[in-house]
């Protein structure tokens, strides 16, 4: 039985002091490097950049790593879900290897800078869990086990667990972490400034003019004048090497509520089963333990959101009777259809620009893996990954080209298939309520607000032209395509897109 959940905001952004807001570029600028995006990607880049000796500004649309990585089930591991031995098949022990040193390291690297700058983040060391209940898919979790071993990673095949109820089998990897991210990233951006990093809120990038040097234009248009250029926007604002075509992007929902401290799981849990379900908890003030537990994804702007929210209430109640939930949120993430994130230059012809992208749910120790590597791909040093997550790599995507034409295939479908839909009339539309409607010879996005004024913009979204379907759950308009999101009155919420869907009369 689903239960009705009101969504009411990550606990991350709620319990992180986010201080003054910072102003906007309103001018011309003159850096090493422009960073385009403010969360763990950009942050982390921007920090090592300036450690490097660069100057580095950093353009942000909303505030800092209050976009996507604010939003995190915040599990900081290396083990990510069943990765490694897929690794092993596709790229090898060596790239397995590769792939594991890296993360590890990344997170090495945040622990360093947690005791460098004395950041009260919640950092707790925990071992990670990747489970299965189906007997049926042990053998799959023993390769993943052996493989992840194998990569050099402390990992064994248990049955034994922290969680309330049994598991066929499940991989450990111990001595990994989780944190409150959002507290962790504000003492690194604040760092960063300390050091002579810029950080611009409410900066909207529009245009990068690639060269020596390129050029970065905002939506105000001030202009940023850089030697090098990353873009850490999540799912990249600029495609200059078909990235689109590689990278899927999948929403997934959270619920967290507060649970005694003698119910803690002690462990960070995920199972692909399930439409997958991933546990984690963090400490509250009052002692108590708050439990956090995701799952239910799904393409953005597709099915009722509202449902599938009260399918993971339902079973973290099933499972942790008792639980007073707390808060409810959504989450976005981009999987890459050869399973590696894409770091490195943006394109074949890139000598300057840089992208951080398609890290499949594992942001986290992808984006500060990314900062890393990036920053020594500016500087000129070597890194044993840069081929690994390199962005340009063909032969991989042409390996996993199934997946590719899979992601395609499913583009095209929502292109042409989401306007073959039948439309309801805009009188049927309840309050609370949004519906692509058809209006002469156009689709119009129209939402019906709680006193009934009725809000009307394109459905074609302004990225690549895909029509937007109704999150209720989250009162916002999403394109299945590539992920870009809009609030109901057409003011983009996250990218790819750039400019807000446009305004209609109803």
């Amino acid at each position: 039985m689903t239960q009705n959940v009101q969504v009411n905001g990550s606990y991350w952004l709620q319990t992180a002091p986010g201080g003054a807001p910072r102003p906007a570029l309103g001018e011309d600028l003159d850096v090493d490097v422009a960073v385009i995006g403010a969360g763990v990607a950009g942050l982390s880049a921007a920090w090592e950049l300036v450690r490097a000796g660069r100057s580095v500004a950093v353009l942000e649309a909303g505030r800092v790593a209050a976009g996507v990585t604010g939003y995190t089930s915040a599990k900081l591991t290396v083990q990510h879900t069943l990765v490694y031995d897929r690794l092993r098949r596709t790229r090898g022990p060596e790239g397995a290897r590769l792939y594991a040193r890296s993360q590890s390291e990344a997170i090495e690297r945040a622990a360093g800078i947690v005791a460098e700058l004395g950041v009260d983040c919640e950092w707790e060391t925990r071992d990670a869990y990747t489970y299965v209940r189906d007997p049926g898919r042990v053998d799959e979790v023993r390769a993943e086990a052996a493989a992840a071993k194998e990569a050099g990673l402390p990992a064994s095949f248990v049955t034994e667990t922290g969680l309330p109820f049994p598991v066929a089998g499940a991989v450990r990897v111990t001595g990994q972490a989780q944190f409150h991210p959002l507290k962790y990233l504000r003492a690194l951006a604040a760092d960063l400034e300390a050091h002579g990093g810029r950080i611009f809120e409410d900066t909207t990038v529009q245009g990068l003019e690639e060269g020596e040097p390129c050029r970065v234009r905002t939506e105000a248009g001030a202009t940023v004048t850089a030697r090098d250029v990353v873009v850490a926007t999540h799912y990249p604002v600029f495609d200059r090497a078909l990235l689109f075509a590689r990278l899927s992007p999948r929403r997934e929902l959270v619920v967290a509520g507060s649970i005694g401290a003698d119910r803690d799981v002690d462990g960070m849990y995920i199972t692909p089963e399930e439409n997958t379900r991933s546990v984690r908890t963090a400490p509250l003030d009052d002692g108590r333990r708050l439990l956090v537990v995701t799952g239910e994804h799904f393409t953005p702007g597709t099915g009722d959101t509202r449902e599938r929210f009260g399918t993971l209430a339902a079973w973290a109640d099933e499972h942790f009777p008792g639980v007073e939930r707390t808060h409810a949120w959504a989450t976005q993430d981009i999987d890459p259809t050869d399973t590696v994130p894409m770091v490195g230059p943006m394109h074949p012809g890139a000598h300057h620009t840089y992208v951080a992208t398609g890290f499949g749910g594992w942001g986290l120790s992808g984006g500060m893996m990314a900062g890393r590597l990036l920053t020594a791909q500016i500087t000129g040093e070597e890194c044993a990954w840069s081929g690994l997550y390199d962005p340009r790599r063909l032969r991989t995507a042409v390996r996993e080209a199934p997946a590719l034409l899979k992601t395609q295939a499913e583009v095209a479908r929502h292109f042409v298939g989401d306007r073959l839909r039948p439309v309801p009339p805009v009188d049927a539309l309840p309050p609370g309520e949004g519906a692509v409607v058809r209006a002469g010879g156009d689709r119009l996005a129209v939402y019906r607000d709680e006193a009934g004024t009725l809000h009307a913009v394109s459905a074609r979204c302004t990225h690549l032209g895909c029509l937007v379907g109704f999150n209720a759950a989250e009162r916002a308009w999403e394109c299945p395509c590539h992920g870009s999101r809009f609030d109901t009155d057409g003011k983009v919420i996250e990218g790819p897109a750039t400019k807000p869907l446009e305004q209609r009369d109803i």
